[in-house]
């Protein structure tokens, strides 16, 4: 375990988290905010329902009036106990009577709301049965950067899971590479992941010779051979928050080209996040870390974005992306992981999580980016 554990969120961090998601609805012309179990609303509540089912759970935000829960009757004595319970509403619905009618009640009739991109399909046509003049959009569109800027307490909680993520990949350097499975050096990631504090382990990549030409290889019975190029890309979540870093390393002695292409990544790599700073768009990082790569004559085999972001979830807006002109803000955390990926042979990632400072950028991972040999 590393560090120490943070001081829970309380209900008054959970008050100005729907407060602030309420004013950001009403900026976009929206009527409200229809939140369902999952990652927005563990973030606005505190609450993650421990099963979720065909059962109507939703959290209404709308200006004017209270946060309100619509909770299945045998789920509130849970949902009571969440930390952000005290700064909400609970309206409970017993089996039988039509959860929907008492949704729709709370909302504009003609209005448009934003709905979280997990609301069951089920739950959304009932309720434009119930509201056939209101509409709606995902908060992904409507509302893409709602969770993206972290306060204090949460860039503690990315820095933490970040430090976890390193002191992992300082062990696993240790490690035996040559003539195990993947499979097998994948779940020394995963044990260490837990080791340093994490409760959930989201991925564990191990993608070694030809396998490291695929950017989401599962690792699998391939055995790790002298003179593979080693892709490793782990990360889950530490006090709710999360890790997600690459490394890549080398059974034995790297040839030319492969110590070639690991450079080109590294700088590439850090042309991305020399790319950080405030009032920057997303994808002047992308930008920045693929002019690199496409200059040495390797574009054609950087095959996806640049980054992603990451807080509750290990992928979340902003991303780092041709085409997205978000400007970057104080506070936001995103990924920068360039690769090459060469189809039959080898690839190489290189992945921090950065967070934008008023400045500029700081790296929440901090191990060597250069090539390292493993045995």
């Amino acid at each position: 375990m590393t560090g120490s554990t943070p001081a829970p969120f309380t209900a008054d961090d959970y008050r100005a988290r729907m407060r602030r998601a309420t004013r950001a609805a009403e900026d976009a012309g929206l009527a409200g905010l229809l939140v369902a179990p999952g990652p927005d609303l563990l973030w606005l509540t505190g609450y993650a329902p421990t099963a979720v089912t065909e059962r109507l759970t939703l959290l209404v935000l709308a200006a004017g009036q209270d946060p309100v829960l619509v909770v299945p009757a045998l789920e509130a004595p849970d949902a009571a106990q969440a930390a952000g319970a005290p700064a909400l509403t609970l309206r409970d619905w017993t089996d039988g009577k039509d959860p929907y009618a008492a949704t729709a009640a709370l909302l504009d009739a003609v209005g448009r709301f934003g709905v979280s991109d997990n609301l069951w399909a089920l739950h959304l046509l009932a309720l434009q049965r119930a509201l056939p003049r209101s509409s709606h959009v995902s908060l992904s569109e409507g509302l893409p950067m709602l969770r993206a800027v972290k306060d204090a307490a949460e860039l503690a909680r990315l820095a933490a899971a970040g430090a976890a993520a390193d002191a992992t990949y300082e062990e696993i350097r240790k490690v035996p590479f040559g003539g195990r499975r993947e499979r097998d050096v994948a779940g020394d990631l995963a044990d260490l992941l837990r080791r340093f504090g994490h409760s959930q382990v989201d991925f564990t990549i191990v993608a070694s010779g030809p396998n490291g030409a695929s950017p989401h290889h599962e690792a699998g019975d391939r055995v790790i051979e002298n003179g593979d190029m080693v892709v490793l890309d782990f990360g889950g979540l530490l006090h709710g928050y999360g890790s997600d870093t690459s490394r890549t390393v080398h059974v034995g002695e790297p040839d030319d080209e492969q110590r070639r292409v690991h450079d080109i990544v590294r700088e590439a790599q850090e042309a991305g996040f020399r790319a950080v700073r405030p009032g920057a768009a997303c994808q002047d990082v992308d930008r920045a870390a693929r002019a690199v790569i496409t200059g040495a004559g390797y574009g054609e085999y950087f095959i996806h974005r640049t980054g992603h972001g990451i807080g509750v979830t290990t992928h979340e807006p902003p991303y780092m992306i041709e085409g997205e002109e978000q400007p970057l803000v104080p506070g936001m955390c995103f990924s920068v992981e360039p690769g090459v990926y060469l189809p039959g042979r080898f690839g190489v990632r290189i992945e921090d999580i950065v967070t934008v400072t008023e400045d500029g950028g700081r790296r929440l991972n901090n191990t060597t980016r250069e090539m390292v040999i493993v045995d």
